[in-house]
């Protein structure tokens, strides 16, 4: 999950440094997302949406990615605290 989020912000700013913000680039940006998590083996399909708002929106880049890795962070601690209770293995692997 952090991976396919890490390279899917990267793959929007690479694309939004290229094309500018817009629709087409986002497009462009989302595709080319799925594609980088799948040649890296850190597949996270919800992730190509982050390339999608970085192309839409042109955030700050490391304000954007510090607050991605804080997202990150607290969703990985949420299913480390949830999992001894549903008694599922989380995560299913590390990398």
């Amino acid at each position: 999950m952090v991976g396919g989020q890490l390279l899917s912000a990267l793959t929007g700013f690479a694309v939004l440094a290229v094309v500018g913000p817009g629709p087409w680039g986002a497009a462009v940006a989302g595709g080319l997302a799925l594609g980088v998590m799948a040649l890296a083996r850190a597949p996270h399909s919800p992730a190509a949406a982050t390339a999608v708002v970085v192309a839409l929106q042109d955030p700050p880049f490391w304000s954007f990615l510090g607050l991605l890795a804080l997202a990150c962070l607290l969703l990985v601690a949420a299913g480390l605290a949830a999992a001894p209770a549903t008694g599922r293995t989380y995560p299913a692997y590390w990398i």
